[in-house]
């Protein structure tokens, strides 16, 4: 399966063993994928196999032309349904930016709060710890802020 999949060695073991023209039988569709999104990825690489697939509970039978239009019917809603997922997401996106929202965390430290531990980092007279405690912050968030700031004042950015 995909790199994404999560290890199921026992499922491998089972497909590894399944020839052209073998049904593959489950009791329920959750029992063969963890996601619609894996059930699918498995189902096409058995149909790629010659491997037929039956559910017993919901009666998918992909032997038969009438379960792969069902199938592929119930394979085509889901990627519908994830394409309206992602256009909604990137509308909802793009509104919050017009509306000059971004993603991601807070910043915790202000502009003016990050020239100055720059300064007091360039002086050399407080350690990153003592910087990182006078603003109460993390020590690793003190040495993005002022990476970040140098790297801004070296590419004319940030002003």
């Amino acid at each position: 399966m995909g790199g994404g999949s999560l290890d199921r060695p026992e499922l491998e073991k089972c497909l590894d063993r399944l020839e052209q023209g073998d049904t593959l039988v489950v009791w329920r569709l959750d029992r063969l994928g963890r996601s619609i999104r894996d059930l699918l990825q498995l189902v096409d690489r058995l149909d790629k196999s010659g491997i037929n697939f039956i559910s017993l509970k919901e009666k998918f039978d992909t032997s038969t032309a009438a379960g792969r239009l069902v199938f592929h019917f119930f394979a085509a809603l889901t990627q519908f349904e994830r394409e309206l997922i992602r256009e909604r997401t990137m509308a909802g996106l793009s509104s919050a930016r017009a509306r000059g929202r971004t993603g991601g965390r807070k910043k915790l430290l202000s502009p003016q709060q990050v020239r100055v531990a720059k300064t007091m980092w360039d002086s050399r007279e407080h350690t990153r710890h003592e910087i990182a405690a006078h603003f109460g912050v993390s020590v690793q968030t003190i040495d993005r802020a002022v990476r970040a700031n140098t790297t801004e004042a070296k590419t004319g950015g940030g002003k």
